[in-house]
This record gives structure tokens, C-alpha cells and sequence, in this order.
């Protein structure tokens, strides 16, 4: 599939805080219409009032009923709700979650119904989006439940590493408990496929962070390594996936052996997330792995504090739509290449072989 066939549907996010400024802030870079074909889900009275906002540079808006309708070197954006919205900047509204809602819930048909290839979400408020209705802790669960059981995985991906979450939004009590050798083995096994399928790495080789401080020290700080991890590690190397660990957190990110990974497989949200956020937050993309779909999101919230500013950084955004386009291609090459493979010779046919080959020998 050529490049600039790759229809990425934007869901619009929180419209009062910093997502369509970023959103259209990536997209006047017209260079990025070479390799992508955008469908902003939301509003286009809200985008309007953010473009209104930046006399330089003005950007065109192609309004649609579908996306199949988006063209190419154009910027299209579909209103998933009849009525009008107004925009207060920085304010948690009710009627913002409704809009955010209905847009992912617009993408995630299309997405569904093959009108788009890959989706790129802005961020929202998880509490206003609940108030209006929407019962997930976030967009990682919401894309899990619509596909019929996968083992969705969160990974925050940057140009230094790809740290992904064994619990994501788990009070951190809970997160003992929640982790188990089985779970924490279909894990890495997800990590590991995403990192083949979707990131193109033949053979990857992944670090496991410990949850104890200096991995438990033999049990004197928690049996977690001792009774999950380390078993955990072991099945993990029988099925010929190159898990290594558990490795201390502060020694292992304080150290340079984050580069001797290809990706880092952290127990809970704010083990892996603050570190990768504090070398990365401008340029980190966050990206949910085992589904059928692609989904990438900037790593950063909805930053009310500065919405309409005009001092939101697009570079994450930027960086998640090519990363979804990225992925949707190494995906498409990756079926590609193993849909019809050269047929594997069975044990007795070269058995066979050598026989002859044995015989040809005597005589």
C-alpha cells in the first residue's frame, strides 16, 4: 500500500483543553499530507475557533459526511454531532465529554468497518468523559473492550526507548495483587509480537523491571521476584522470547542499560511512565499493542492550564500520526510476508534425505 494511502482518522479529544490545537498545529505542516490522509472526528466549529486564533499560516478544513469521502492532500473532519458546540477554553464541561465520546465512538465504526486504516486519539479528561458517560478508566480500555478479548497492552514509544505497562490505571495497592506469572507472561508475549509485527524487530530482546526496591533483596523486601517474576522470566526463555530481569528500577534507568533493550516491560503506570515522560514527554507516543486495530495517542493530558495559549507543543501529536502510519505499514508488510510462506520440508522427508544421502555414500 502506498504511503500517502494511509487514512488516519483524529478523534478531536477534550475541546477546551490543549487537543485541536495541537491536532491542527501538526497538521499545517503540509509535508505530513505526502505520507498521510487526515479525518479529524469532532466538531468543525470548534476547530474553526482555534484556527481563528492563529492568523498565519491558515489552514483549510474539508468538511465531510464520510470518511470515505477524505481525499488525498486534504484535511477533512466529519461533525459526529448535529448540534453546535461552544468552546471555553480550559473549563471541564459536560457537554466536552460528550463531544470527545462520540468521536471515538464514530472513529472506532469506521476504524471497525475498514472507512479508515489507523486512529489517533486526542487526549481527554477521564473524570468529565465519566461524568458524561463513559465508563473506562481511559482509551486503552475502552479499545480492549471492542476486541473481543485480545490482550491490549499500553506502550509509550519514543526515539530513546518503548516501556510498556504490565497494570495501567490501578491504584497502586491493588497492583501486587494484580500481577501474576500467567499475566505477566501474556504480557510480555503481547510486547513481544507487537515488537516483531508492528515495530519490525526480527528477534527482540526485552528487560523486566522489578516491583520491589533493589529487586526484593532475596525476599527481604517482597517475594514478588521470587514468587512471579522469576518464574515468570523462566517460562518465558523456554518459549524462546529473550526476557531479561527483574532488573531494580533506579539502577536500571540511572545506568545506560535502557539501550541494550528493545523494549522495557514496567509493573505499573508511574514505574515505567515517569521516567519515559521525563526523558520524553515532548516527543513520547503512546500506543496500544494485541489489538486489530492501530491506535496511537500523544503522551501528554489535556493540559487546561494552558489550552488556547497557543504554546502547546505538537510535536507528540505529530509524532503519533506517523507513528500510526508507521505501524499500520509494518503490519501490512508483516502479513504480507507470512501469508503465504515457502512450505517447511517435514522431519521424515529429510530424514529420508540423509538416508539416501547415507547410502549413496556406501556405495
Amino acid at each position: 500500500m502506498a504511503l500517502g494511502n494511509v487514512r488516519i482518522g483524529i478523534t478531536i479529544g477534550d475541546k477546551n483543553g490543549i487537543g485541536p490545537e495541537v491536532i491542527l498545529k501538526a497538521l499545517k505542516d503540509k509535508r505530513i499530507l505526502s505520507g498521510i490522509t487526515p479525518v479529524i472526528y469532532g466538531s468543525e466549529a470548534v476547530l474553526k475557533h482555534y484556527l481563528s486564533k492563529d492568523t498565519a499560516d491558515q489552514l483549510e478544513l474539508k468538511k465531510i459526511t464520510s470518511a470515505e469521502n477524505a481525499q488525498l492532500q486534504a484535511v477533512s473532519v466529519i461533525d459526529v454531532l448535529d448540534e453546535k458546540t461552544e468552546v471555553k477554553e480550559g473549563g471541564e464541561e459536560l457537554s466536552s465529554g460528550i463531544l470527545a465520546i462520540k468521536a471515538i465512538e464514530v472513529a472506532s465504526a469506521d476504524i471497525s468497518s475498514g472507512k479508515i486504516d489507523a486512529i489517533v486519539t486526542a487526549p481527554i479528561s477521564k473524570s468529565v468523559c465519566q461524568n458524561a458517560g463513559f465508563d473506562f478508566p481511559g482509551h486503552t480500555e475502552f479499545f480492549i473492550s471492542l476486541s473481543n478479548g485480545a490482550e491490549g497492552l499500553m506502550i509509550l514509544k519514543s526515539s530513546l526507548m518503548k516501556v510498556a505497562l504490565v497494570t495501567t490505571h490501578v491504584a497502586l495497592k491493588e497492583v501486587s495483587s494484580s500481577i501474576t506469572k500467567e499475566g505477566l507472561v501474556s504480557k510480555a508475549e503481547v510486547f513481544h509480537q507487537s515488537l516483531q509485527k508492528d515495530f519490525g524487530i526480527l528477534n527482540p530482546k526485552i528487560a523486566i523491571l522489578s516491583l520491589n526496591p533493589h529487586s526484593g533483596e532475596n525476599g527481604k523486601i517482597g517475594s514478588e521476584e521470587i514468587e512471579v517474576q522469576i518464574p515468570a522470566i523462566n517460562e518465558l526463555r523456554e518459549k524462546k522470547i529473550l526476557a531479561f530481569g527483574p532488573f531494580p528500577t533506579d539502577g536500571f534507568f540511572g545506568s545506560s542499560a535502557p539501550a541494550n533493550y528493545d523494549g522495557i516491560l514496567a509493573m505499573y503506570h508511574d514505574q515505567g511512565l515517569s521516567v519515559f515522560k521525563a526523558l520524553s514527554f515532548d516527543e513520547g507516543v503512546n500506543y496500544t499493542a494485541g489489538l486489530p486495530i492501530v491506535r496511537t495517542s500523544p503522551d501528554h493530558g489535556t493540559a487546561f492550564d494552558i489550552a488556547g495559549k497557543g504554546v502547546a507543543s505538537e510535536t507528540s501529536m505529530r509524532n503519533a500520526l506517523y507513528e500510526a502510519a508507521d505501524i499500520f505499514l509494518n503490519r501490512s508488510r508483516h502479513k504480507e510476508i507470512h501469508s503465504n510462506p515457502l512450505p517447511v520440508n517435514k522431519q521424515e522427508k529429510r530424514d529420508k534425505w540423509h538416508s539416501k544421502q547415507k547410502e549413496s555414500k556406501k556405495n
